[in-house]
This record gives C-alpha cells, structure tokens and sequence, in this order.
C-alpha cells in the first residue's frame, strides 16, 4: 500500500510538472523540495556538518544560502524529469546548451569509448537524456530505486531519449562492453562506499572513501576519462552541459581516483549550491576514527 502511494504521488507530482508553464512548474518544484526540507530536518543537518567540515570559514548565514541552493536544485530537477516526454531534437536548446563539447569529441575518436564522470551536481538526470538528443545515446549506470513502482517510473523516462541503462549487479561486463563498441557510459562518482569498495581520498580537506571501480574500468579498458556535469545558469535560464577536459592517468587505482575526485571538489567549489551536501559523502571513517556525523 505504501508503495502504490508514494508512486500516484510520484506520478500525479510529474503530471503537475508538465502542464503548467515552465515559471510556475519552477515555482511547484521549488515549494516540493522545501516541503522535502521540513519533513527531513535531518537533511539540512547533514548539509550544515558537511558544509562546515568543506568551508569551514563559512558563515552561518552563508551556510543557509547554500542549502536552500541544494533543495532548489532539487526543485528544478524535478520539472526537467517530469517535462522529459515533451523534451525533443527540436525544443531541447530550450533547456540546454553544450560547453566543451570537442573534449567529449576528441576522447570519442579515440575508439575506446568514453567513460563520462558526472556526480550528484547540477542536473545528472537531463545531462544524459540532452545528451542522447543532441550528440548521441549513451549507457547510464543507475541503482533501482527502493519503491519499484516509481523506479519503473523514472526508468521510463531515462531511456526516453534513446539512452540505456546499467544495473549494478552487472556493472563491469556491460561496461567494458559498451566502451569496446566505443559507447559513452556515464558513472556518478562522487557517493560514499565501504572501505572493501574503494580508497580514501583526501575531498575537501577530510578523508572520504571513493569507489575505485570506476578506475579500474578505465584501466581495464583503456577508455578516456572525461568530466560532465549539466550546471544551471541563472543568467541564461537554463542548463549548460560542460565537458572538461579528459583527466590524465597515472595507472595507479589511488592515484586516478584522487585525481578525477579533485576535478570534482574544483568544479562543487565553483558551483557550491547545486551539489547534493544532504549525503552523508563523509560516512565511512578510516580504522579507529568516530563517526563525522
């Protein structure tokens, strides 16, 4: 019963999201990620502990303003998932533009692929579903999410585009297969993961635990390393997809993550307000240290 709940609230919130001008959908969304904001409290906690521990000469003050910017984001995010249906070859300029754009080209002509690094920044969900309609399709390695009726609900949308997806559960070989079909594959990098799965890295000035899978893909396969994140503008009014420049590999797992991690902390300190800081990305502590939250 809970289930078929969340997913008819999930699928009339969507609906609403599409029929009203994109002003006031922008408006809708934005009043659901506050309501989101006070019926969590514990998510603006976790904001406020990471924020102090990454910008500890902030103000409180600019704490705030940096975490209404997160549940903003998240409002914005979801009029562009409900509006995917409507987004097409033609109107998607609308939505969003490229930036860099010959990094993502050169690394493709290298015919190994393209391992795209995007985190939980800006607009991960409409970076690839533009992508698809304005370049190519590409794979997107996604978990289920834990109601499977408004899982099925968001994959739908995902692959409205042409774009496929990955499941966890046979991540690697459908990886390695799609870059040796010389396929982008984007990965979201920047999540907390147990020590058996990763590295610790030094992200803002603390230690936090990084996967060290996506890595060894790269490794394995030989593929280009290029960062993506779709950003808002708020002078444009839309998104701008940016491709940075392919990140160069020493061949060392700790190494590399380390790396790819710092061109991340670079572009979240540019663009602080639109990273996910509601996530625990701190959680796992080496051997002997407390808990951070």
């Amino acid at each position: 019963m809970r289930q078929r709940v969340e997913y008819a609230i999930a699928a009339a919130l969507l609906g609403l999201l599409r029929v009203f001008p994109l002003s006031v959908s922008y408006s809708i969304g934005y009043g659901v990620a506050r309501l989101l904001d006070l019926l969590l409290p514990k998510l603006r906690r976790v904001a406020a502990r990471n924020l102090s521990m990454a910008f500890p000469t902030l103000s409180l003050a600019e704490q705030r303003r940096v975490t209404n910017g997160v549940f903003r984001t998240i409002g914005r995010m979801l009029v562009a998932l409900a509006c995917f249906p409507s987004i097409n070859k033609n109107n998607v300029g609308d939505w969003i533009s490229y930036e860099g754009l010959d990094n993502y080209k050169h690394a493709k002509q290298k015919g190994r692929g393209v391992l795209i690094a995007t985190a939980h920044l800006g607009n991960w969900e409409l970076s690839a579903f533009a992508h698809a309609l304005m370049t190519e399709p590409m794979n997107v390695m996604v978990r289920p999410l834990d109601n499977p009726l408004v899982d099925e609900l968001v994959e739908d949308r995902r692959t409205l585009s042409g774009n496929r997806l990955i499941f966890k559960k046979d991540a690697a070989r459908s990886v390695l297969k799609a870059l040796k079909n010389n396929e982008p594959v984007g990965i979201l990098i920047d999540q907390n993961t147990t020590p058996t799965e990763g590295v610790f890295i030094n992200f803002f000035g603390t230690l936090a635990c990084a996967s060290i899978g996506f890595v060894k893909l790269a490794h394995h396969a030989q593929a280009p390393v290029v960062p993506g994140f779709a950003l808002w503008d708020e002078a444009k009014h839309r998104y701008v997809l940016h491709f940075l420049p392919e990140v160069p590999f020493s061949g060392d797992p700790a190494e590399d993550t380390q790396s790819v991690h710092g061109v991340l902390e670079e572009v979240i300190r540019r663009h602080p307000d639109q990273w996910m800081w509601i996530h625990r990305r701190w959680k796992t502590r080496p051997p002997g240290e407390p808990s951070l939250y």
